[in-house]
């Protein structure tokens, strides 16, 4: 498949999968904009491949994880390579990754990710739950940022561009409490838990609600205090990728300020941004891309030097 036709396939992938991400990636110029398409579309596929899922929808078992993780650390690698696979969203990310010579290991990372989980994998700590949003959501972020011409050496941009990944990667562990615990999973720290008086595989038990609220609202402190630091990076950024990137903080930040003021109610129903809110967002973003944020210090963040 050619270029152009992988650039559609990938358009409609990202409309199928995110309303917010779609939005926010008509900001773009259009060479940036696609090669964001493209990007997404393999991310996209990797995570339905880990989850048995159709764009993030109808969560089934996977019959042999580990043989659908080697399979996709062979074909990415394939395409990294300059290969065509002959599996569209793996040969999507081949013509990013060569344009933009994003690192394998970046790749790899996101992938480590989807093993975790293939595994049954549990967060112990916070730095395990922010190490896990790493490889998830961070490294895509910094993948990202190499695809809106951050050069992959500039560390210090790249770790704001992990810190936004973070930062939607912990609105969507809020989010998502309560789906994950009825799919056999929690991504809540065990120490959280037990500080709580919590037990980890009855967390929905109705005698946990108020302290489950109250965990579900420190993952979308973090995630506010992750998506501030990103903010500070995206103004190292051409105008019109510092614009997709303040307005996506923004929509993807009101997942988090929602699940927030819904005092629990993201336990019984998904929280969703409407589309006046993500318009609004869009519009917002304009004034703030043209005004360069206050510095803010990254101390105390997890940082991407941890990872092993």
């Amino acid at each position: 498949m050619n270029r152009t036709n992988l650039v559609l396939h990938a358009r409609t992938s990202i409309e199928r999968g995110s309303k917010s991400f779609s939005r926010a990636s008509k900001l773009f110029g259009r060479q940036t904009r696609e090669r964001a398409w493209l990007l997404y579309y393999w991310c996209r596929a990797c995570d339905d491949l880990a989850d048995g899922q159709d764009h993030g929808h109808g969560m089934s078992a996977v019959a042999n994880p580990d043989k659908t993780i080697a399979a996709m650390r062979m074909m990415t690698a394939r395409a990294h390579g300059g290969e065509q696979t002959g599996n569209p969203p793996f040969d999507a990310f081949g013509v990013v990754a060569q344009e933009c010579n994003i690192p394998k290991k970046l790749a790899d990372d996101m992938i480590d990710g989807f093993a975790l989980d293939a595994r049954g994998w549990r967060p112990e700590t916070e730095d395990d739950l922010l190490q896990y949003c790493y490889h998830v959501a961070g490294a895509v972020g910094c993948m990202m940022a190499i695809v809106m011409g951050v050069s992959a050496r500039n560390h210090e941009v790249l770790d704001r561009a992990c810190d936004l990944g973070l930062a939607f990667q912990l609105a969507n562990v809020a989010r998502d409490v309560a789906e994950d615990a009825q799919a056999g999973r929690c991504y809540l720290p065990q120490k959280w838990l037990a500080e709580a008086g919590i037990d980890s595989d009855h967390i929905l038990e109705p005698d946990h609600r108020e302290a489950l609220v109250g965990l579900v609202n420190r993952l979308c402190g973090l995630a506010e205090e992750y998506e501030a630091s990103a903010r500070v990076g995206a103004s190292s950024l051409p105008f019109r990728s510092r614009w997709a990137v303040l307005a996506a903080a923004g929509i993807y930040g009101d997942i988090a300020r929602a699940i927030r003021k819904s005092d629990g109610a993201s336990l019984d129903h998904r929280i969703y941004t409407s589309k006046g809110t993500k318009l609004g967002w869009i519009v917002k973003a304009v004034g703030q891309a043209l005004i360069n944020p206050a510095r803010r210090d990254r101390q105390g963040l997890w940082t991407r030097e941890r990872t092993v």
